[in-house]
Protein backbone atom coordinates (compact mmCIF):
# COMPACT_ATOMS: atom_id res chain seq x y z
CA UNK A 1 0.00 0.00 0.00
CA UNK A 2 3.13 2.76 0.77
CA UNK A 3 4.30 1.50 -2.58
CA UNK A 4 1.25 2.83 -4.34
CA UNK A 5 1.56 6.41 -2.88
CA UNK A 6 5.07 6.41 -3.19
CA UNK A 7 4.85 6.05 -7.16
CA UNK A 8 2.20 8.60 -6.96
CA UNK A 9 4.47 11.14 -5.34
CA UNK A 10 7.59 10.34 -7.66
CA UNK A 11 9.08 9.29 -4.45
CA UNK A 12 11.67 6.11 -3.83
CA UNK A 13 12.97 5.55 -0.42
CA UNK A 14 16.98 5.22 0.49
CA UNK A 15 16.19 2.87 3.26
CA UNK A 16 14.04 -0.38 3.21
CA UNK A 17 13.41 -1.77 6.57
CA UNK A 18 11.48 -4.79 5.30
CA UNK A 19 9.58 -5.22 8.84
CA UNK A 20 6.39 -6.84 7.43
CA UNK A 21 5.56 -10.04 8.22
CA UNK A 22 2.37 -12.38 8.48
CA UNK A 23 0.02 -11.47 11.49
CA UNK A 24 2.76 -10.00 13.76
CA UNK A 25 2.45 -8.38 16.66
CA UNK A 26 2.79 -4.76 18.17
CA UNK A 27 6.46 -6.21 19.56
CA UNK A 28 7.90 -7.69 16.53
CA UNK A 29 6.91 -3.95 14.70
CA UNK A 30 8.50 -2.36 17.30
CA UNK A 31 11.85 -4.28 17.69
CA UNK A 32 12.51 -4.59 13.47
CA UNK A 33 11.26 -1.08 12.97
CA UNK A 34 13.46 0.22 16.10
CA UNK A 35 16.47 -1.77 14.90
CA UNK A 36 16.44 -0.84 11.14
CA UNK A 37 15.87 2.92 12.54
CA UNK A 38 18.87 2.75 14.68
CA UNK A 39 20.94 1.23 11.62
CA UNK A 40 19.81 4.57 9.58
CA UNK A 41 20.62 7.01 12.07
CA UNK A 42 24.00 6.11 12.02
CA UNK A 43 24.49 5.95 8.01
CA UNK A 44 22.76 9.13 8.27
CA UNK A 45 23.60 11.52 10.71
CA UNK A 46 20.26 13.72 10.28
CA UNK A 47 20.10 17.40 12.32
CA UNK A 48 16.44 16.58 12.50
CA UNK A 49 13.97 13.10 12.74
CA UNK A 50 10.63 14.11 11.51
CA UNK A 51 7.65 11.25 12.33
CA UNK A 52 3.99 11.77 11.27
CA UNK A 53 1.23 10.61 13.14
CA UNK A 54 0.46 7.82 15.42
CA UNK A 55 1.66 4.55 14.01
CA UNK A 56 3.97 2.24 15.90
CA UNK A 57 6.68 3.51 13.20
CA UNK A 58 6.56 6.62 14.04
CA UNK A 59 6.84 6.29 18.25
CA UNK A 60 9.67 4.19 16.80
CA UNK A 61 11.28 6.78 14.67
CA UNK A 62 11.20 9.48 17.80
CA UNK A 63 12.76 6.66 20.28
CA UNK A 64 15.20 6.01 17.88
CA UNK A 65 16.32 9.38 17.44
CA UNK A 66 15.93 10.21 21.36
CA UNK A 67 18.69 7.60 21.45
CA UNK A 68 20.84 9.15 19.07
CA UNK A 69 20.79 12.91 20.53
CA UNK A 70 18.95 13.92 17.27
CA UNK A 71 16.18 16.80 17.50
CA UNK A 72 13.18 15.23 16.55
CA UNK A 73 9.60 17.33 14.55
CA UNK A 74 6.68 15.80 15.05
CA UNK A 75 4.16 16.19 11.96
CA UNK A 76 0.38 16.22 12.94
CA UNK A 77 1.14 16.44 16.44
CA UNK A 78 -1.00 17.11 19.70
CA UNK A 79 -4.43 14.91 18.88
CA UNK A 80 -5.84 12.91 22.02
CA UNK A 81 -9.15 10.85 23.48
CA UNK A 82 -7.56 10.72 26.77
CA UNK A 83 -8.38 7.15 25.96
CA UNK A 84 -5.15 5.08 26.30
CA UNK A 85 -7.02 1.86 24.12
CA UNK A 86 -8.92 4.31 21.84
CA UNK A 87 -7.59 4.64 19.46
CA UNK A 88 -4.98 1.60 19.91
CA UNK A 89 -2.03 1.17 20.19
CA UNK A 90 -2.08 5.06 18.13
CA UNK A 91 -3.04 7.14 21.07
CA UNK A 92 -0.25 6.16 23.43
CA UNK A 93 2.09 5.92 20.72
CA UNK A 94 1.31 9.83 20.43
CA UNK A 95 1.92 10.14 23.80
CA UNK A 96 5.03 8.67 23.61
CA UNK A 97 6.31 10.56 20.59
CA UNK A 98 5.19 14.07 22.57
CA UNK A 99 7.87 13.14 25.30
CA UNK A 100 10.76 13.26 22.71
CA UNK A 101 10.00 15.72 20.39
CA UNK A 102 11.35 18.99 19.64
CA UNK A 103 9.41 21.00 17.53
CA UNK A 104 5.65 19.90 17.51
CA UNK A 105 3.59 20.53 14.42
CA UNK A 106 -0.48 20.99 15.45
CA UNK A 107 -2.51 20.12 12.78
CA UNK A 108 -5.41 22.36 14.29
CA UNK A 109 -5.96 24.95 17.35
CA UNK A 110 -7.83 22.15 19.60
CA UNK A 111 -4.31 19.86 18.47
CA UNK A 112 -2.25 23.40 19.58
CA UNK A 113 -4.14 23.75 23.04
CA UNK A 114 -3.84 20.18 24.19
CA UNK A 115 -0.06 19.96 23.68
CA UNK A 116 0.30 23.22 25.67
CA UNK A 117 -2.12 21.83 28.57
CA UNK A 118 0.26 19.18 28.75
CA UNK A 119 3.36 21.50 29.61
CA UNK A 120 4.82 21.65 26.45
CA UNK A 121 6.62 25.17 25.65
CA UNK A 122 5.01 27.98 23.71
CA UNK A 123 8.16 28.05 21.45
CA UNK A 124 8.02 24.08 19.94
CA UNK A 125 4.88 24.32 19.18
CA UNK A 126 3.95 25.07 15.47
CA UNK A 127 -0.04 25.38 13.80
CA UNK A 128 0.31 24.65 10.99
CA UNK A 129 -2.72 22.70 9.22
CA UNK A 130 -1.85 18.74 8.31
CA UNK A 131 0.05 17.63 5.21
CA UNK A 132 -3.36 14.94 4.31
CA UNK A 133 -4.92 17.99 3.45
CA UNK A 134 -2.00 19.30 1.42
CA UNK A 135 -1.65 16.00 -0.43
CA UNK A 136 -5.42 15.29 -1.34
CA UNK A 137 -5.82 18.80 -2.22
CA UNK A 138 -2.96 18.11 -4.75
CA UNK A 139 -4.29 14.93 -5.94
CA UNK A 140 -7.69 15.93 -6.36
CA UNK A 141 -6.62 18.37 -9.06
CA UNK A 142 -4.67 15.46 -10.65
CA UNK A 143 -7.59 13.15 -10.83
CA UNK A 144 -9.94 16.01 -12.30
CA UNK A 145 -7.65 16.46 -15.43
CA UNK A 146 -7.27 12.82 -15.90
CA UNK A 147 -9.64 10.57 -13.92
CA UNK A 148 -7.97 7.70 -12.85
CA UNK A 149 -9.00 3.79 -14.16
CA UNK A 150 -11.50 1.51 -12.45
CA UNK A 151 -12.64 -1.84 -13.38
CA UNK A 152 -15.46 -1.19 -15.92
CA UNK A 153 -18.05 -3.84 -14.18
CA UNK A 154 -17.09 -2.00 -10.93
CA UNK A 155 -18.06 1.69 -12.69
CA UNK A 156 -21.30 -0.17 -14.48
CA UNK A 157 -22.45 -1.57 -11.20
CA UNK A 158 -22.20 2.17 -9.67
CA UNK A 159 -23.98 3.93 -12.15
CA UNK A 160 -27.04 5.62 -11.28
CA UNK A 161 -26.92 4.25 -7.84
CA UNK A 162 -25.90 6.46 -4.44
CA UNK A 163 -22.37 5.24 -3.04
CA UNK A 164 -21.72 4.30 0.58
CA UNK A 165 -17.85 4.30 0.76
CA UNK A 166 -15.92 1.75 3.15
CA UNK A 167 -12.90 1.75 5.04
CA UNK A 168 -12.20 -0.11 8.02
CA UNK A 169 -9.30 -1.17 10.05
CA UNK A 170 -8.82 -0.25 13.52
CA UNK A 171 -7.08 -2.36 15.81
CA UNK A 172 -9.29 -2.12 18.60
CA UNK A 173 -12.55 -3.08 16.67
CA UNK A 174 -10.84 -6.86 15.76
CA UNK A 175 -13.24 -9.63 16.38
CA UNK A 176 -16.86 -8.46 17.50
CA UNK A 177 -16.61 -5.28 16.30
CA UNK A 178 -15.71 -6.17 13.06
CA UNK A 179 -18.63 -8.53 12.98
CA UNK A 180 -21.03 -5.41 13.76
CA UNK A 181 -19.87 -3.22 11.58
CA UNK A 182 -20.28 -5.95 8.49
CA UNK A 183 -23.72 -7.23 9.59
CA UNK A 184 -24.67 -3.43 9.68
CA UNK A 185 -23.48 -3.14 6.21
CA UNK A 186 -25.54 -5.74 5.16
CA UNK A 187 -28.44 -5.01 6.55
CA UNK A 188 -28.43 -1.47 4.84
CA UNK A 189 -27.12 -3.05 1.76
CA UNK A 190 -30.69 -5.29 2.01
CA UNK A 191 -33.17 -2.52 2.84
CA UNK A 192 -31.82 0.28 0.47
CA UNK A 193 -31.70 -1.34 -3.22
CA UNK A 194 -30.70 2.23 -4.89
CA UNK A 195 -27.01 2.33 -2.74
CA UNK A 196 -24.38 0.46 -3.83
CA UNK A 197 -21.06 -0.03 -1.48
CA UNK A 198 -17.48 0.03 -1.81
CA UNK A 199 -14.99 -1.64 0.30
CA UNK A 200 -11.56 -1.69 -0.16
CA UNK A 201 -10.49 -4.05 2.24
CA UNK A 202 -7.32 -3.32 4.12
CA UNK A 203 -4.62 -6.35 3.70
CA UNK A 204 -5.03 -7.68 7.75
CA UNK A 205 -6.47 -10.55 7.64
CA UNK A 206 -7.84 -9.74 10.83
CA UNK A 207 -9.94 -7.22 8.54
CA UNK A 208 -10.45 -9.86 5.64
CA UNK A 209 -11.67 -12.98 7.07
CA UNK A 210 -14.99 -11.12 8.88
CA UNK A 211 -15.89 -9.11 6.20
CA UNK A 212 -15.04 -11.76 3.14
CA UNK A 213 -17.41 -14.11 5.32
CA UNK A 214 -20.04 -11.35 6.23
CA UNK A 215 -20.50 -9.53 2.91
CA UNK A 216 -18.76 -11.39 -0.05
CA UNK A 217 -21.24 -12.37 -2.54
CA UNK A 218 -23.94 -9.43 -2.07
CA UNK A 219 -24.84 -7.88 -5.39
CA UNK A 220 -24.64 -4.53 -4.12
CA UNK A 221 -21.48 -4.61 -1.94
CA UNK A 222 -18.67 -4.37 -3.71
CA UNK A 223 -15.21 -5.59 -1.86
CA UNK A 224 -12.15 -4.42 -3.94
CA UNK A 225 -8.45 -4.69 -2.90
CA UNK A 226 -7.07 -1.55 -1.67
CA UNK A 227 -6.78 1.42 -4.31
CA UNK A 228 -4.14 3.72 -5.20
CA UNK A 229 -4.43 6.86 -3.58
CA UNK A 230 -5.69 8.80 -6.53
CA UNK A 231 -8.38 6.22 -7.38
CA UNK A 232 -9.26 6.93 -3.52
CA UNK A 233 -9.91 10.93 -3.76
CA UNK A 234 -11.51 9.92 -7.14
CA UNK A 235 -14.09 7.57 -5.19
CA UNK A 236 -14.63 9.58 -2.12
CA UNK A 237 -14.93 12.43 -4.26
CA UNK A 238 -18.11 9.97 -5.54
CA UNK A 239 -19.22 8.80 -2.39
CA UNK A 240 -22.93 9.80 -1.25
CA UNK A 241 -21.59 9.09 2.34
CA UNK A 242 -18.39 7.53 3.43
CA UNK A 243 -17.96 5.45 7.14
CA UNK A 244 -14.98 4.93 8.19
CA UNK A 245 -12.39 4.22 11.16
CA UNK A 246 -10.09 6.21 9.82
CA UNK A 247 -7.99 9.16 11.09
CA UNK A 248 -6.90 10.51 7.46
CA UNK A 249 -10.33 9.71 5.60
CA UNK A 250 -12.22 12.08 9.09
CA UNK A 251 -9.94 14.84 7.60
CA UNK A 252 -10.25 14.35 3.98
CA UNK A 253 -13.64 13.91 2.80
CA UNK A 254 -14.92 17.38 4.88
CA UNK A 255 -12.76 18.70 2.32
CA UNK A 256 -14.40 16.59 -0.25
CA UNK A 257 -17.97 17.60 1.11
CA UNK A 258 -18.62 14.27 1.97
CA UNK A 259 -20.59 13.42 5.16
CA UNK A 260 -18.85 10.88 7.60
CA UNK A 261 -19.62 8.31 9.91
CA UNK A 262 -16.75 7.49 12.05
CA UNK A 263 -17.04 3.88 12.99
CA UNK A 264 -15.09 4.17 16.60
CA UNK A 265 -16.15 5.26 20.58
CA UNK A 266 -14.01 7.87 20.61
CA UNK A 267 -12.01 10.16 18.05
CA UNK A 268 -8.86 12.40 18.67
CA UNK A 269 -10.18 14.21 15.58
CA UNK A 270 -12.97 15.82 17.68
CA UNK A 271 -13.13 19.22 15.15
CA UNK A 272 -15.02 17.55 12.24
CA UNK A 273 -17.44 16.23 14.98
CA UNK A 274 -17.82 20.28 16.14
CA UNK A 275 -18.11 21.66 12.24
CA UNK A 276 -20.97 19.02 11.63
CA UNK A 277 -19.34 16.99 8.77
CA UNK A 278 -18.86 13.60 11.06
CA UNK A 279 -20.85 11.92 13.74
CA UNK A 280 -19.52 9.04 16.21
CA UNK A 281 -21.43 6.04 15.60
CA UNK A 282 -19.68 3.33 17.45
CA UNK A 283 -19.28 -0.23 16.74
CA UNK A 284 -22.03 -1.54 17.48
CA UNK A 285 -24.75 -2.79 14.59
CA UNK A 286 -27.58 -1.14 15.86
CA UNK A 287 -26.28 2.46 15.79
CA UNK A 288 -24.42 1.86 12.49
CA UNK A 289 -27.32 1.28 10.67
CA UNK A 290 -29.47 3.51 12.18
CA UNK A 291 -27.47 6.60 11.22
CA UNK A 292 -26.68 5.34 7.89
CA UNK A 293 -30.31 4.80 7.33
CA UNK A 294 -31.08 8.19 8.48
CA UNK A 295 -28.51 9.43 6.15
CA UNK A 296 -29.29 7.50 2.98
CA UNK A 297 -33.30 8.52 3.78
CA UNK A 298 -32.90 12.23 4.32
CA UNK A 299 -31.13 14.56 1.34
CA UNK A 300 -31.92 17.59 3.84
CA UNK A 301 -29.39 16.06 6.73
CA UNK A 302 -26.92 14.81 3.81
CA UNK A 303 -27.00 18.36 3.02
CA UNK A 304 -26.69 19.91 6.54
CA UNK A 305 -23.12 17.42 6.19
CA UNK A 306 -21.91 18.34 3.35
CA UNK A 307 -21.25 21.83 3.88
CA UNK A 308 -17.43 22.11 3.11
CA UNK A 309 -16.16 23.30 6.81
CA UNK A 310 -12.87 21.62 6.63
CA UNK A 311 -10.75 23.09 10.05
CA UNK A 312 -8.25 20.36 9.27
CA UNK A 313 -6.11 22.76 7.09
CA UNK A 314 -6.22 24.70 3.92
CA UNK A 315 -3.01 22.65 1.91
CA UNK A 316 0.02 25.15 3.06
CA UNK A 317 1.14 22.64 5.90
CA UNK A 318 3.96 21.28 4.45
CA UNK A 319 5.23 24.91 3.86
CA UNK A 320 4.79 26.32 7.02
CA UNK A 321 6.78 23.13 8.40
CA UNK A 322 9.99 23.75 6.20
CA UNK A 323 10.12 26.99 7.10
CA UNK A 324 9.83 26.24 10.94
CA UNK A 325 12.56 23.81 10.00
CA UNK A 326 14.44 25.84 7.73
CA UNK A 327 15.68 27.94 11.30
CA UNK A 328 16.55 24.79 13.47
CA UNK A 329 20.29 24.64 14.81
CA UNK A 330 22.50 21.79 13.71
CA UNK A 331 22.14 18.74 15.57
CA UNK A 332 25.58 19.43 17.10
CA UNK A 333 25.17 22.98 18.06
CA UNK A 334 21.87 22.04 19.32
CA UNK A 335 23.33 18.85 21.39
CA UNK A 336 25.78 21.65 22.91
CA UNK A 337 23.44 23.82 23.86
CA UNK A 338 20.63 20.92 25.65
CA UNK A 339 24.47 20.31 27.61
CA UNK A 340 25.14 23.53 28.61
CA UNK A 341 21.13 23.78 29.60
CA UNK A 342 21.48 20.38 31.78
Amino acid sequence: MLDQVMDLFGLKADFDLNIMGVNQTLAQITIRALQGLDEVIIKSSPDVVLVQGDTTTSFCGALAAFYHKVQVGHVEAGLRTGNKLAPFPEEVNRRLVTQVTDYHFAPTEHAQKALLAEGVPTGSVFLTGNTVIDAMLWVRERVRESPPSLPADLLKALDGREIVLVTGHRRESFGQGFKNICEAIREIADTHPEVAFVYPVHLNPNVREPVNRILRGHERIHLIEPLPYASFVWLMNCATVVLTDSGGVQEEAPSLGKPVLVMRVTTERPEGLAAGNARLVGVRRESIASELHKLLSSPAERAAMSAVRNPYGDGLAAVRIADALASVPSGEAWRQRENERG
